[in-house]
């Protein structure tokens, strides 16, 4: 029988005090992934003022970004949702606040959930049943199509890239109530343009991939071959989507040489990634996609003015 004395002794875990309010807050930030989520933001300012006819509504603008956002922000919490189990096991995501227990995931899943409910509701009451539509698809597409894939096919890139190319849409949605010329423009840049740019992500961290089960290309394509290859034809193919605008109407001469230059530049990089498929040379063109985006934008919106 143990005595009062033997009790005393025997250690007791502490009892984890709460996370102080500072860090609950940045870790239900943290969840929103908000630097992936000012392109998404970007974008669909970009879509707005590509399609406006003069200066625009400022508080529709306000109220398309705002929805926009709290839709991305919804997205984003949702596939950390579904996937912390996953992340438990990759260096890079291990400590997010979900594998490393700061929040519950209950308490994510009814976040993320708010998060969207509120985005659809501005968009759907703000901008129009348009703008809504497709912030709805992006949202679904990205939850219950990219997410659960990457543990299945290589195909989920090409997937994860349709809802990531639609934000450009909901500007232009906002602006015009349709889905024109511009918009698809925008979207087939930004569809081809990350496909090259998350498959040099997936080279940088495919052993993190590989430890998470998920089967990115440069996971099932030790010698990245097959990678190298689709980096290249993906840049070639970008080239003539980015001349686009031009052909529409949308953007000028000025565009139309910066979008050559850069996309050929762009491409470069690509084929030295694919020809030494060294780490050194994802991260070089994992860089370089970085810059050529907003670049891009750019002088599509300085063409304008």
């Amino acid at each position: 029988m143990t005595t009062a004395s033997e009790y005393a002794a025997i250690p007791v875990p502490p009892i984890a005090a709460p996370a102080p309010r500072a860090r609950r807050l940045s870790d239900y930030y943290e969840l929103t992934k908000p630097r992936m989520n000012m392109l998404v933001v970007a974008t669909t300012a970009v879509g707005y003022y590509m399609a406006a006819r003069g200066l625009g509504d400022w508080a529709l603008v306000l109220h398309t970004l705002l929805g926009t956002a709290l839709t991305a922000a919804s997205a984003s919490v949702l596939n950390q949702y579904h996937e912390r189990e996953y992340d438990a096991l990759m260096d890079r995501t291990s400590d997010r606040p979900l594998p490393a227990g700061r929040i519950a995931p209950l308490e994510a899943l009814a976040y993320g959930v708010l998060l969207g409910i509120l985005g659809l509701v501005e968009l759907t009451v703000f901008v129009n049943p348009l703008a809504a539509a497709l912030a709805a698809i992006t949202l679904g597409s990205y939850v219950f199509l990219y997410t659960p894939l990457k543990r299945y096919t290589t195909l989920c890139t090409i997937i994860g890239a349709v809802p990531g190319a639609i934000p450009p849409a909901i500007g232009v949605a906002a602006a015009r109530g349709a889905i024109t010329p511009e918009a698809l423009a925008l979207f087939g840049i930004i569809f081809f343009w990350q496909m090259p740019h998350f498959l040099a992500i997936a080279t940088l961290y495919r052993d993190d991939y590989a430890r998470g089960g998920f089967k990115m290309l440069p996971v099932i394509d030790p010698q990245l071959r097959m990678t190298g290859l689709q980096i290249v034809l993906w840049s070639l193919v970008l080239i003539p989507v980015s001349l686009l605008p031009y052909a529409f109407g949308s953007a000028g001469p000025i565009y139309f040489l910066a979008a050559l230059v850069m996309g050929m530049i762009f491409t470069v990089f690509g084929l030295i990634c694919a020809i030494k498929r060294g780490r050194a040379e994802a991260r070089q063109l994992f860089l370089v996609s970085i810059v050529y985006l907003p670049f891009l934008l750019g002088s599509m919106m300085i063409d304008k003015i």
